[in-house]
């Protein structure tokens, strides 16, 4: 069982790569390339990027496919020019992407912040590997939890979703532009080195079989007024592509609907809680999770990413040994469905979070139930997978059980 986003109806707007270039049928191919493969279904026509372990398949596979579709593939210098050349695409009616990893995406948080900001849609894939520093670049972490959420500095809010499987990878890409093209807003697809890199089977649907979320454009004539910072009753912004027909402002300062910086405190303070609110009161529509055996389990395990493999084996094993155990997968990080998991979570005896850190969203989740006390961190920081002993091993030591 999944939880899904309520995106709406496309509504007209940038003509992408040609969708759907991708064939209708099963693949067998490494999760990043499943991520291109889903930002390609998406409409992407602009990735910048910077090679970098272990996500470079990404840019790899893009600087093939993306020209041959009618879209631009551009190395940029380093990891801040790609963040700050996908802003500008984007501006200019792209629908854009870049990818990178560890250090890459230390780099990329000013300009992050600046699409924030200045409520710029585009996606940012992170293949999550060791550190802090350089770390270990060819094993797997999940680390950077934290840093996608307050990475850049201020009050703002941000949408990271994830994903434990190639087919996964595949929507929660599309869910990500969809999301960020609703919202006006950048998305953080946080994936992690294990699942970036395995190999399994790829399923393509046909063009139109799963939504796609174009840019809401407003009225284009020369003369009408266009305010690029008002919200209508939804929340939504409409977009005239920058360099088009209206002139505006666009600043990484406080700025009024106009786009021009400010300094009054009714209009800044409006503007921090747009841009939080449009987010943060929308938890419940932007959360996506999977659950495996909740309606009688006792003890549950809650995960992602990668680390979810091993929690759905040790849940799969034991309950084929009458044990209650079941798993609740999350896919948006962020902004964290507290209610979902408190809800999910209300009856178990005890919850058991696999992760590969230090507890980043074990900490959140004690914040989210009932007793606190009652949740228990499973972990791993040396690159190595969280496997099913490691949770039995943990499992087995709180509830002195066969785990």
């Amino acid at each position: 069982m999944s939880g899904a986003v309520a995106s709406p109806p496309p509504a007209g707007g940038a003509g992408g790569a040609k969708r759907g270039a991708v064939a209708p049928d099963a693949h067998f191919v490494q999760g990043n390339e499943a991520c291109v493969r889903g930002a390609m279904y998406a409409g992407l026509n602009f990735f910048a990027g910077y090679p970098i372990t272990p996500s470079t398949e990404i840019a790899e596979h893009l600087a093939d496919i993306l020209p041959r579709n009618g879209g631009v593939f551009i190395q940029m210098e380093d990891e801040i020019a790609s963040m700050c050349a996908v802003c500008g695409a984007a501006l200019a009616g792209a629908k854009a992407m870049t990818a990178t990893s560890g250090p890459g995406f230390s780099l990329k948080q000013e300009a992050i912040g600046y699409a924030c900001m200045t409520e710029i849609p585009c996606v940012i894939v992170n293949v999550q590997r060791g550190g802090p520093s350089t770390g270990l670049p060819t094993k797997v972490a999940q680390g950077d939890v934290m840093q996608s959420r307050w990475g850049t500095h201020g009050d703002h809010s941000i949408v990271v979703l994830t994903a434990s499987s190639v087919q996964d990878i595949f929507e929660i890409t599309i869910e990500g532009f969809n999301i960020s093209e609703t919202y006006r807003t950048p998305v953080i697809l946080l994936f992690d080195e294990v699942v970036g890199h395995m190999r399994e089977k790829l399923v393509v649907p046909a063009p139109g079989e799963i939504a796609v979320v174009d840019r809401l454009y407003t009225e284009v004539k020369a003369g009408v007024n266009y305010h690029p910072y008002l919200p209508r009753e939804d929340g939504r912004l409409p977009v005239s592509d920058f360099g088009g027909v209206h002139r505006y402002n666009v600043t990484g300062l406080f700025h009024d609907i106009f786009g021009f910086p400010t300094e009054n405190a009714d209009q800044v303070s409006r503007l921090i809680y747009h841009l939080v609110d449009k987010i943060e009161n929308r938890a419940h529509l932007l959360a996506r999770w999977k659950e495996y055996h909740l309606d009688d389990a006792e003890h549950i395990i809650l995960s992602y990413g990668a680390s979810a493999r091993s929690a759905r084996h040790l849940a799969e094993t034991r309950r084929g040994k009458g044990d209650r155990i079941g798993l609740l997968e999350l896919q948006t990080l962020w902004p964290f469905p507290a209610a979902l998991v408190r809800e999910k979570t209300a009856h178990a005896k005890s919850v058991f979070v696999a992760e590969m850190n230090m507890g980043q969203i074990a900490a959140q989740v004690k914040q989210a139930v009932n007793k606190p006390d009652r949740v228990f961190l499973v972990n791993r920081m040396d690159g190595m997978l969280v496997t099913p002993t490691d949770i039995g091993a943990v499992m087995r030591t709180v509830e002195g059980r066969g785990f």
